[in-house]
């Protein structure tokens, strides 16, 4: 049976909210129906009506309402949390009734619940299992690497949580990673959340539902023994694609009318509820074949829910494939999250330049500084296509002094405002970037031709040129439209081996072809004057305050035939990196100081707000009971800790990473925002850079927000008229920008977790130090040093005699008694606690891109005989801004 293609059937799958608030229709749950009929002879209704609109205005006002992005917990897909206005402890959402048919991601109205029934968490206990699980909000400017924690498609037992240290635009951004069950646990649970083997969430005590919820003397507990708790009353935004993928099966009760018209859709990430979908948009013999499709993964999109269901009604929309197979599971990837990847449209090829080769206008020529004569080249990863950005670097007469240029595709040239072209680009807001490949946000003609600056041939460029001495200190800035022609692409590892051989010249058989203007000894001397000038920026910066979270970031070696992984290993960011990164964070402060000088009021910047309070605090606590003196009073105070407190040996190095882990925790995610919107110019700052301006200007061919700032720099050197927009809806597009942002940021994490997956079950079990970063009464958390990822280890998986939970201090310390491997040896004692290093085996299990972490028994050498697997990998798709 053919199934419509879902990039063509899926209505706002694609990345377009359904606004439900004020602006447009309210999200009313069963509909204009439910309001007025009768309850006589219906359903009993499980969910509650939602408030009109009108009295959740009134309520916003009062304050007896509260707004917020909800975020359900991929391990325990039954809480749900909302962030607290005043940076407190989050709003606890207990259970699918109190969400009220919301989805992750959705902007929610709640109310709060009376107070003997909020959250009751133990004394003295941390809030570990207190605050939503948040995904990937660790902004880039921060991270040099952003973090990438999540779980991949929640099954029952507790899904995998990769962290990795995403290289993307503005290596010095922002960092809010989830490092999940970083601090002890001790939360009386309101249910218990059972995993596949049947046994209770590990780690924490349980309590059923009555035992606090009854009605106890609330009044004799400590207000911060409670936790707000609250119920959903209003949906304002369907962030949600309401699109997932997964498995159908026939219903239970097979003498039912439902059964006769319905399938169950059981979606892979558990937080998206069942779903209804009729038999008949099923597969003709599903019915009477069901086992056929056990392991087929589907498409399906949520059309309706009503208030007297437990289970969403939905549209089967395309059969993807086998589950566990990479291509059908990144379509589903994709869809989930609704990012375009169709064709593009004839109208909007339309747009392009037609005929070939495109040739520059002469009347450009007159319009631009022309700077093909000079030294200019690209630093980019060996597969990148898309090269926005080149460097030159040119000493002047005074030996001290040099014209340095940072020069970027043109891309707005060649995207008319307001044409369709446009309009696409506006809405897909960003490439997104999978391990095997990328969704563009602009057709491929532009990306990979038109305005990718690629060597040897005319490229129309937006330059920032400065006057710099040797120590990086700015004489003079230049802004203007430019023309250049590339002499060569060099690759990171280019220019990193010209670094580390800054006497001895690379020979020309090793390098990339150089146009016969220029020299390899040219582009040398070039690329050591622009590392020195990096240094020198970069060591200013960091003593004006800057931060940078460096994550692990797992890079893949993948087989050309098959495109299957065939082995990774942590990227290492290298001197060449960070030159990059430091001509990009200046570019991207100047020009942002340059359009808000302009227009004040419609600059499209970026800020980066302090780290969440409450979750700052606890992990201040938890550094003062493990003795390690962190300063966090600023940003720069805590680069300084974590650069200092650590030594260069193997232990020290493992602890600074999961330590970096942690700190990310409570960051917030850096945004786009229109100038106009925000009264006080201290919410433009930038946290992670300590800088009060910063905007995105150096990667137009991948970022829509860049396309905008291009057009706004253009505008304040009068090159082109003032853009007609009001602040209001530079706003919603900023605000469409971030969410999409978000959305490409997490794709590419549930991307490097299908690599991953593929490889411990081809290539593995995989061996690696770990270290641990959590421990719980059943169970701890490690962190598995070769690849980055986090896996939670529990006891009754391990071969013991027993285990024994205790705190030492405030520490908690989990003793493992192991069975002896020989009747006449003794029990071999093994203790476990926070920062203790372990060896664990990762092996795949019988599920479909499952696997799990066991502890080695200690003093085992090389327990599975495995070699270690290791390979190179040049496949890293973005740079630093």
């Amino acid at each position: 049976m053919n199934y419509p293609d879902c990039r063509l059937n899926l209505g706002t799958l694609r990345g377009v909210s359904s606004v439900v608030g004020p602006r447009g229709g309210g999200a009313s749950p069963g509909d204009r129906k439910s309001k007025n009929k009768s309850t006589r002879g219906k359903k009993k209704s499980i969910f509650e009506n939602y408030m009109s609109k009108e009295d959740v205005s009134e309520g916003l006002k009062r304050g007896t309402l509260i707004q917020g992005v909800l975020r359900i917990n991929p391990k325990k897909f039954h809480e749900a949390f909302i962030p607290s206005l005043d940076g407190d402890r989050d709003i606890f959402i207990d259970g699918i009734v109190a969400r009220n048919r919301a989805l992750n991601g959705d902007v929610v109205v709640v109310k709060l619940l009376p107070e003997e029934q909020w959250k009751v968490i133990k004394p003295g206990s941390s809030d570990k299992e207190t605050e939503g699980t948040y995904e990937s909000d660790l902004p880039e400017e921060l991270c040099g690497s952003h973090l990438l924690q999540q779980s991949l498609k929640g099954h029952n037992d507790s899904p995998d949580v990769i962290i990795e240290a995403q290289f993307d635009d503005s290596n010095s951004e922002n960092g809010h990673g989830n490092t999940q069950n970083v601090l002890v646990d001790g939360v009386k649970k309101l249910s218990v959340c059972v995993h596949e083997k049947g046994k209770e969430d590990a780690g924490v005590p349980v309590t059923k539902d009555k035992s606090t919820t009854m009605a106890q003397d609330m009044s004799a507990l400590p207000e911060k023994s409670l936790q707000r708790s609250a119920k959903v009353v209003y949906i304002v935004e369907k962030k949600h694609s309401r699109a997932a993928a997964g498995f159908l099966k026939l219903l239970a009760d097979k003498n039912s009318e439902l059964f006769r018209k319905y399938a169950l859709f059981s979606p892979s990430d558990h937080r998206v509820p069942r779903i209804y979908v009729p038999l008949k948009d099923c597969p003709q013999d599903f019915s009477s074949r069901p086992k056929d499709y056990a392991n087929t993964l589907f498409i399906c999109r949520i059309v309706d829910w009503k208030e007297d269901s437990n289970f969403a009604l939905g549209q089967l929309a395309k059969s993807l494939g086998q589950a566990g197979d990479i291509e059908p599971e990144t379509e589903g990837i994709l869809t989930e999250h609704g990012v375009d990847f169709s064709d593009f449209s004839s109208e909007v090829l339309e747009c392009l330049p037609q005929g070939s080769p495109w040739t520059i206008p002469p009347e450009e020529f007159s319009k631009r500084r022309d700077l093909r004569k000079d030294c200019i080249f690209t630093i980019d990863p060996s597969t990148a296509r898309d090269l926005d950005d080149a460097l030159s670097c040119k000493p002047l007469t005074d030996g001290d002094i040099y014209e340095v240029g940072v020069h970027i595709a043109d891309v707005s040239y060649f995207v008319p405002e307001g044409s369709e072209l446009d309009q696409v680009a506006a809405q897909r807001a960003t490439s997104v970037y999978l391990v095997q490949k990328v969704v563009p946000m602009l057709p491929r003609a532009l990306c990979e031709e038109l305005c990718s600056l690629n060597p040897m041939t005319d490229k129309l460029t937006f330059s920032v040129i400065w006057m710099l001495t040797s120590e990086g200190k700015i004489l003079s800035e230049w802004f203007g439209r430019t023309i250049i022609r590339s002499c060569t692409k060099l690759s990171y590892e280019h220019a990193q081996s010209m670094i580390e051989s800054p006497t001895k010249m690379i020979p020309e058989q090793e390098l990339p072809p150089i146009s016969p203007e220029h020299t390899s000894e040219e582009v040398h001397q070039a690329v050591l004057n622009l590392h020195r000038i990096a240094k020198e920026l970069r060591k200013q910066r960091f003593l004006d305050g800057a931060l940078r979270l460096d994550q692990l970031k797992l890079a893949f070696t993948l087989d050309h035939e098959t495109g299957l992984p065939q082995g990774c290993h942590i990227y290492e960011y290298r001197d060449s990196n960070k030159l990059v990164e430091e001509f990009m964070l200046l570019a991207n402060m100047a020009v942002a100081h340059k359009i808000y000088r302009t227009f004040p009021e419609r600059a499209l910047l970026r800020r980066h707000p302090p780290p969440q309070t409450k979750m700052l605090n606890d992990l201040v606590e938890f550094c003062d009971q493990m003795g390690l003196p962190m300063d966090f009073t600023s940003s720069g105070a805590l680069n300084k800790s974590l650069t200092e407190i650590f030594g260069d040996d193997k232990y020290s190095l493992a602890r600074k990473e999961v330590l970096t882990s942690m700190c990310s925790r409570p960051m917030q995610m850096a945004l786009y925002f229109c100038s106009g919107m925000l009264q006080d110019p201290e919410q433009f700052r930038h946290y992670a850079l300590n800088v009060p301006l910063y905007t995105h200007f150096t990667s137009p061919i991948r970022r829509f927000p860049d396309i905008v700032v291009h057009r706004l720099l253009a505008a304040a050197l009068g090159y082109r008229e003032v853009p007609d927009v009001e602040p209001s809806a530079l706003q919603k597009q900023a605000d469409h920008c971030n969410d999409r942002r978000m959305a490409s940021k997490r794709v590419h994490e549930l991307s490097t977790h299908l690599f991953f997956a593929v490889l411990v079950k081809e290539s593995g079990p995989l061996e690696s130090e770990a270290m641990v970063l959590g421990v719980l009464n059943q169970a701890f958390d490690v962190l598995v040093l070769r690849y980055g990822v986090h896996k939670r280890i529990y006891c009754n998986a391990l071969p013991l005699r027993s285990h024994h939970f205790q705190r030492v201090g405030k520490k908690p310390v989990l003793t493992l008694v192991w069975d002896p491997e020989d009747l006449e040896q003794e029990p071999v004692q093994q203790v476990v606690t926070i920062f203790s290093l372990v060896e664990v085996v990762l092996r795949a299990e019988a599920a479909a891109l499952k696997y799990s972490a066991i502890l080695k028994r200690p003093g085992t050498e090389n327990l599975l005989g495995l070699q270690d697997k290791e390979c190179d990998s040049d496949h890293d798709h973005e740079k630093e801004d």
